[in-house]
């Protein structure tokens, strides 16, 4: 058991049959009453974002995890197969753990975040941006700059993300993979 001074982001925790990650805290102590530490908390199973309050010195179940680096192999009706860059185990983990699997490519380093009790995954975390090149878009009309218009691009994954009218079939782009939108070309 882990109480309220305890939680910083990242920390990891069981509660409501749940487990959540602390994404932002702030520990809150008004001029009139007990302190308390108020926190945004997302659930680790379904990715819903709650914000919770807890009173200061309460305690919560802390859930040991551990993230390791691994290396995306491929897919099939399983799921998304992962290798273990240091023991060179190989998991199947579902599509639903995974946040925008389009942005992935065979061979791509993510982080696994496990549960250290019944070792099992609990998210994947895909690097902040990706480069991908781009293998179809319609052609961009010269002058067609004025405005802030984006047209949508298949990248080589076969995901889709819309970008701006200058980019062509060929280029390589910056992808932010939390929004899916493009950042810049490379």
């Amino acid at each position: 058991m882990a109480s309220t001074s305890d939680i910083k982001n990242g920390f990891t925790f069981r509660h409501s049959h749940d487990i959540y990650s602390v994404i932002e805290f702030q520990h809150v102590k008004p001029g009139k009453g007990a302190a308390f530490v108020r926190t945004k908390i997302k659930s680790l199973s379904t990715g819903r974002v709650l914000s919770e309050t807890f009173p200061s010195g309460h305690k919560v179940d802390e859930v040991r995890v551990e993230r390791h680096k691994m290396q995306y192999l491929y897919k099939d009706d399983m799921g998304f197969h992962f290798m273990n860059a240091e023991s060179f185990e190989q998991a199947t983990i579902p599509e639903a753990l995974i946040e925008n699997p389009g942005f992935m490519r065979e061979g791509d380093t993510v982080e696994v975040l496990y549960n250290t009790e019944d070792n099992t995954a609990l998210t994947v975390d895909l690097p902040q941006y990706v480069e991908m090149e781009v293998t179809y878009t319609e052609p961009g009309v010269k002058g067609d700059t004025a405005t802030n218009t984006l047209k949508p691009a298949t990248i080589e994954t076969g995901a889709e993300v819309r970008v701006p009218l200058f980019v062509n079939t060929g280029d390589k782009i910056k992808i932010d993979t939390r929004s899916g939108s493009y950042m810049s070309r490379v």
